[in-house]
């Protein structure tokens, strides 16, 4: 299903019925990855999956996507479908997006679960990294995302979910040039949103990695020291919803039940 957003398709899927639950990807990444995700839990309630801009079958709204125009996109999607208020999981570029809307869209929102993900902005090392990247994507396409994706798994696992590896690999490069660049340009810029954290405004769930290649794990922690907020820590990577499936599913579980 699609809505038009700024004249842009914005791609989605709406299943089963109760609470709210969206769901947002991270970057390279799109609405297919939550598949088992939708089957699992749209028998409690209702799971909304959408493809941020330039990801997946969503267009590209030009040559930077903040994370606040992904999450107006969100909230557009929202409203066409009547939510008044929901809760959001987003797996890292996702966790961005959903931050972005709890900030812009506060009286919307139910609980934020941050999966791999941080609030706080990219350091200038990060940010250089970015620019690098951005440059390393335009000169091979195809190489830049086959390393993209193989480094977000902990080493112990590349071997282990090889197969799974290479269809995360067949999903991120479907994604055009386009929306790789003009996403990693939005992290970029993205701001420092740890004081929504530190308002207690909305229950928290940080799931961390303790073995991410690309989130320092014993960094990541600190942005919710002093809050309300609840940590679940795996011993695995970046991609806890392939790495930990069952662990998370648990834990999600629990957590939208509160």
């Amino acid at each position: 299903m699609n809505i038009l957003y700024k004249n842009t398709k914005i791609s989605y899927t709406d299943s089963g019925e109760g609470n709210a639950i969206v769901l947002l990807h991270g970057f390279l990444e799109n609405k297919k990855m939550w598949k088992d995700y939708v089957s699992f839990f749209s028998n409690q309630y209702r799971i909304i999956t959408i493809d941020l801009l330039g990801h997946g079958e969503s267009d590209c709204l030009g040559y930077v996507h903040s994370m606040e125009d992904n999450a107006r996109a969100v909230h557009e999607v929202l409203e066409y479908l009547q939510i008044k208020k929901t809760t959001i999981l987003g797996h890292s570029m996702g966790g961005y997006v959903g931050l972005a809307f709890a900030e812009l869209y506060p009286e919307s929102i139910q609980k934020l679960i941050l999966l791999n993900s941080t609030s706080k902005e990219d350091s200038t090392e990060k940010k250089l990294n970015r620019t690098r990247a951005i440059k390393a994507v335009k000169q091979n396409y195809v190489n830049f995302v086959s390393l993209a994706i193989a480094n977000l798994f902990s080493e112990n696992n590349r071997t282990r979910l090889a197969d799974e590896i290479e269809k995360v690999k067949t999903q991120a490069l479907k994604t055009p040039l386009q929306g790789i660049v003009a996403s990693l340009e939005g992290m970029k810029i993205r701001k420092d949103r740890e004081t929504l954290l530190r308002e207690n405004l909305f229950p928290v769930l940080l799931i961390l990695g303790k073995k991410d290649p690309v989130l320092n794990y014993e960094e990541s922690i600190t942005q919710i020291e002093n809050t309300t907020a609840e940590l679940i820590s795996f011993d695995d990577g970046h991609m806890s919803h392939i790495e930990n499936k069952e662990e998370l599913k648990k834990v999600l579980s629990e957590f939208f039940k509160i």
